[in-house]
């Protein structure tokens, strides 16, 4: 949420009446008659193979004539260049037009992050059998004050602050300061990512942050990453390379509520869940890309890496308690080579829906299937050194129906210790449905299951569940297990649009355990509201309310919930990198 929005927000809000151009799913059409109308040109209904005569750009400022805002802001953006704009067109002037080029040209800039819309369209050439490309965009307020914050009740469990200047010069760079502030420590860090170092199609990103511990006010690590990348950025790209450096060395501390974890110890007082983490870890990779309507890439890469997690020094543990927190809770500490080899398949094909996630703005979905599978080999190359073998998969269908989407995802890990003290560990795997229905009196049903199980985990990740995170209106990760079980139902109605402001509503019902054995499922219902600033944002800030039906229930004001996203983006990274 940028900075200025504190001062816009009254203005739509005293609205009564929407402007007739951005009624729901009018927003993007708006635009679209603008750039048609800066270029005086017509849309072209049956260009494919026609001879692309032009590339034509429309570049829109953040405040537009439509907008309800003072113009006057638009001096302190820099709108997007031109030059930016055109290196992402994947046509080639005199070839023949394909609307799949122009589609993924229009996928590519909205994954940019720096528009609000985009829009590429076919329009007349000036020649019989020739067609003119037009690229329309409309900036997204780039310099901000990004928030990220994580509230039940009073309690404030997580708020990032971030100064970023997202389009430096309209340039595509982004600069920012970072402020993280957690129960325990505050973060103050810096980010610069280049996605187009000189005008080439290399990727640079590096970001790091010092941690404070709150308490002691001392200097308790660091943390960061550093990222050398040539992606694939386009169906068609035949290769693509990449080098990282990550590192992390903090105190974690494990928080259940609003206090840090107390794990009880069987042979005195409990101890608390608190840890060094040392995690260095250096890697390579390269990938061939394969075909275009069904793509296949193979990755090949190397990574060395070093975790140590310890209890700290100076907690006043005696040797016993140390022992039983490194074996029954810690992840393991280990150091490694490996070499992986990953196999990528998935159908090219993409839809654009509105008013799923995030209201009258433009969403690609892929559908059809999508596999991920890697196999990783750490050969004992000195003498501490780990020896296992490991094997992930992460698979995924989606299908759409009409105005519907049904997405199927499974995802799945288990790792091999080889040599002395050989066997099985990290076997984990989740399963997720997820439905959207077509729109019932302007809105749509959001179902959503989600089944993520753990077995003999090395990094002892245990699923906490309550407040924001899946089970609205039960104390903040109240619930706490090796496995979890979530059901999420929703109505989210369609926006009341005032000027530009998306307002929604939303009724809910959840269903949810985090369990060692066997679920034992709490229900909740409740109800929320949804708003979207497109100038500003492309994703939904959500106000929530829930009711514990047959469980505890907390105080009224810790049964409200305000994050960032809708709650399905909640979900296990294994069922989309199933070896992190």
């Amino acid at each position: 949420m940028p900075l200025v929005l504190l001062t816009l927000v009254v203005a739509p809000l005293m609205a009564t009446v929407p402007d007739a151009g951005t009624s729901v799913g009018g927003y993007e059409e708006t635009l679209l008659a603008w750039g048609l109308a800066q270029q005086a040109s017509e849309l072209d209904p049956e260009p494919e193979g026609k001879r692309l005569e032009a590339v034509l750009v429309a570049p829109e400022e953040v405040i537009a004539e439509s907008d309800p805002y003072p113009d006057f802001l638009n001096i302190f953006h820099v709108r997007t260049r031109e030059q930016v704009i055109r290196r992402e067109v994947l046509l080639e002037l005199g070839a023949p037009y394909s609307a799949e080029l122009a589609e993924e040209t229009a996928r590519n800039l909205r994954k940019l992050g720096i528009f609000s819309v985009v829009r590429v369209v076919p329009v007349k050439g000036r020649e019989p059998g020739g067609v003119a490309l037009l690229v329309i965009t409309k900036d997204l307020w780039s310099l901000r004050l990004n928030q990220t914050w994580d509230v039940v009740g009073s309690f404030l469990r997580a708020l990032r602050l971030q100064g970023t200047e997202k389009n430096f010069l309209g340039r595509n760079q982004q600069l920012a300061v970072d402020f993280l502030l957690r129960p325990d420590t505050m973060s103050f860090g810096q980010t610069y990512i280049n996605r187009r170092v000189g005008g080439s199609r290399w990727y640079l990103g590096e970001t790091a942050s010092l941690i404070i511990g709150r308490e002691s006010g001392e200097l308790e690590g660091s943390s960061g990453t550093v990222v050398l990348q040539r992606p694939l950025y386009s169906l068609s790209t035949p290769w693509s390379f990449s080098t990282s450096v990550d590192w992390n060395i903090s105190t974690t501390r494990v928080f259940k509520g609003t206090e840090i974890w107390q794990l009880p110890y069987p042979d005195g007082e409990p101890v608390p869940y608190v840890y060094e983490t040392r995690d260095v870890s250096v890697g390579a990779g390269y990938t061939r890309s394969y075909g275009e309507a069904s793509k296949k890439n193979v990755s090949g890469g190397v990574t060395a890496y070093r975790r140590k997690y310890e209890a700290p020094a100076s907690a006043p543990l005696d040797d016993a308690q140390r022992e039983w927190l490194r074996v029954n809770h810690l992840p393991r500490s280990e150091e490694a080579i490996y070499a992986s080899l990953s196999l990528s398949a998935y159908d090219a094909r993409y839809e654009v829906l509105r008013d799923v996630d995030a209201y009258a703005l433009s969403e690609d979905f892929q559908i059809g299937h999508s596999v991920v599978t890697t196999v990783r080999y750490a050969p004992p190359v000195y003498a501490a050194a780990a020896h296992y073998a490991e094997l992930g998969a992460a698979l995924r269908y989606r299908w759409r129906w009409g105005d519907a989407l049904t997405t199927v995802s499974a995802g799945g890990a288990i790792r091999r210790a080889l040599g002395e003290g050989a066997g099985w560990t990290n076997r984990r795997w989740a399963a997720e449905v997820h439905q959207v229905s077509p729109k019932v009196l302007g809105g749509r049903f959001v179902a959503r299951g989600l089944l993520d199980v753990n077995i003999d985990d090395l990094f002892d990740r245990v699923s906490l569940l309550g407040g924001a995170n899946g089970l609205r209106g039960s104390a903040l990760d109240a619930y706490s297990g090796k496995r979890l079980l979530l059901v999420n139902l929703e109505y989210r109605t369609a926006p009341w649009v005032f000027h530009t402001l998306h307002l929604g509503g939303v009724l809910f019902y959840d269903a949810g355990s985090a369990f060692e054995r066997r679920p034992n499922l709490v229900h909740s219902v409740g109800v929320g509201i949804r708003f979207l600033f497109p100038q500003f944002n492309v994703n939904v800030f959500r106000l929530d309310f829930g009711y514990v039906l047959n469980d505890a229930r907390p105080a009224v004001g810790q049964r409200i919930t305000f994050t960032g996203g809708q709650i399905t983006e909640y979900r296990p990274s294994i069922l989309e990198t199933p070896l992190r």
